[in-house]
């Protein structure tokens, strides 16, 4: 009877978890590029979860927009470094996320960026209310909770994540830097003594015309 009650709870919870259609990618957009992806809206009114963090490149800032199938401005921003947004999508068919890297003249932007779309979660009841009703109630509840935990976690995951990739940019930018300024310092020492050298052997050779001996 415990096997039975547990295997309805199992069949029911299923049964009411959200559809979720998601997309997770990583793209360098070059100087003055714009590229765009699209998400399909199978019905009116579900949900469309929007995040995008600037990884590497110039000041971590990127232009962008959302548009829906009727090209109206649904949301946009300019020189955000990263952004989380929640949409309705109120109009059936194919949403736009673009972004720009207008502002840069010579700097890659390193973006990673996830689009998720979602139905509202939809409750069955049971064959039998009175073999499951009382213990569907309680379990749900527990995996909504389960639920929101793992999001929020996934948000500081994704927060800890971006600051570390920036961080190592940062400090690969400023490795490269002081690496070109030793060098460039080293070429400045060593020209140095070869024009004190050569300074050196005119003032004291036969054939220096104005420092002649």
């Amino acid at each position: 009877m415990i096997l039975l009650t547990l295997f309805a709870s199992s069949a029911l919870l299923l049964a009411s978890i959200q559809h979720v259609k998601a997309s997770a990618l990583t793209t360098t957009i070059a100087p003055s590029e714009r590229l765009c992806f699209y998400a399909d809206v199978d019905k009116a009114g579900e949900k469309i979860g929007f995040y995008f963090a600037v990884q590497a490149g110039g000041s971590f800032d990127i232009d962008f927009d959302i548009k829906d199938p009727n090209e109206k401005l649904l949301l946009d921003g300019q020189r955000e470094r990263s952004g989380d947004y929640v949409l309705t999508a109120n109009t059936v068919g194919e949403y736009a996320f673009c972004f720009e890297n207008d502002m840069s003249t010579f700097m890659d932007k390193l973006l990673d960026f996830d689009i998720m779309v979602e139905s509202e979660p939809r409750r069955e009841v049971a064959a039998k209310p009175g073999q499951v009703s009382d213990h569907t109630n309680p379990i749900e509840e527990s995996i909504y909770r389960l639920n929101t935990m793992f999001m929020s976690i996934k948000r500081t995951q994704r927060h800890f994540h971006t600051r570390e990739t920036r961080g190592f940019s940062l400090v690969k930018s400023t490795q490269n830097r002081l690496f070109w300024y030793a060098v460039c310092e080293s070429l400045a020492v060593v020209g140095m003594a070869v024009l004190q050298v050569y300074v050196l052997q005119t003032f004291f050779t036969k054939t220096g015309r104005r420092y002649k001996v």
